[in-house]
């Protein structure tokens, strides 16, 4: 039996990620609003300022584009260049991570399956429909059209009010630190971080749990114990990786 009487997932890069061939995504932008291009996608990723913002996703890539232009000494506009590429990009274009079926599957068999994701239903509402997420978990809050998103606990309290369980018999699994981790936290859920690489380390969030893949959601859930990650605020917690981003 699972230790847990509910298991939340965030979204984007943990449940799934997005399909598309980014480079020619990235072309098309460009010829969208009549620029030569400059630069690499992953050189724009790395010139972007933490995780997107669900408010002002044209500010937030164009900032990014800003500081490209200024790197390839190019005058444009970096906000028509951002709302070209929001233009083109397709946000069905998601697939699985590997492992994602899986964990869902096992978080039905434990109890109710929620999915809390930062970005707003206008946006989000496609990927979920992409993945046939409806027919797979009970409840969906789409925290960027709530007055808070994460990582303050209010829509973590939503999730846990529309499943009917306590916050404290919740895992919630997710990639970030600063926004799974930390939400999860003030709200009283246990947390289970997906980390991007076995190096990382999950300094003084600590997690309950950490995990390298989404297939050992799965194990962790059947097992009732045995992926756990140090006690949270140990100074185990911040040096070592878990045992299950």
């Amino acid at each position: 039996m699972s230790r847990f009487a509910a298991v939340a997932f965030d979204l984007d890069d943990t449940l799934c990620r997005h399909d598309h061939d980014v480079t020619a995504l990235y072309r098309r932008a460009f010829e969208e609003a009549g620029v030569e291009p400059f630069g690499e996608p992953d050189e724009l990723w790395s010139l972007l300022d933490g995780p997107p913002d669900p408010d002002d996703r044209v500010g937030y890539l164009g900032a990014g584009f800003a500081r490209l232009a200024a790197r390839h000494d190019r005058k444009v506009d970096p906000v028509a260049l951002a709302a070209a590429f929001e233009a083109v990009a397709d946000e069905s274009r998601v697939t699985f991570l590997p492992g994602a079926t899986d964990a869902l599957s096992a978080a039905a068999a434990a109890g109710p399956v929620g999915v809390l994701t930062n970005g707003p239903e206008d946006r989000q509402r496609a990927k979920v429909e992409a993945l046939g997420l409806d027919d797979l978990v009970d409840v969906i809050v789409y925290a960027g059209d709530l007055p808070r998103r994460k990582p303050h606990a209010d829509p973590f309290e939503r999730l846990t009010a529309a499943l009917s369980v306590e916050a404290s018999e919740t895992l919630y699994v997710g990639n970030s630190l600063a926004y799974d981790v930390a939400g999860a936290h003030n709200a009283g859920f246990r947390s289970a971080w997906l980390r991007a690489d076995p190096e990382d380390v999950p300094g003084a969030y600590g997690p309950d749990h950490v995990v390298d893949s989404m297939a050992e959601i799965a194990g962790l859930l059947a097992e009732g114990r045995g992926a756990d990650g140090p006690e949270p605020g140990s100074d185990a917690a911040a040096t070592e990786p878990g045992e299950g981003r």
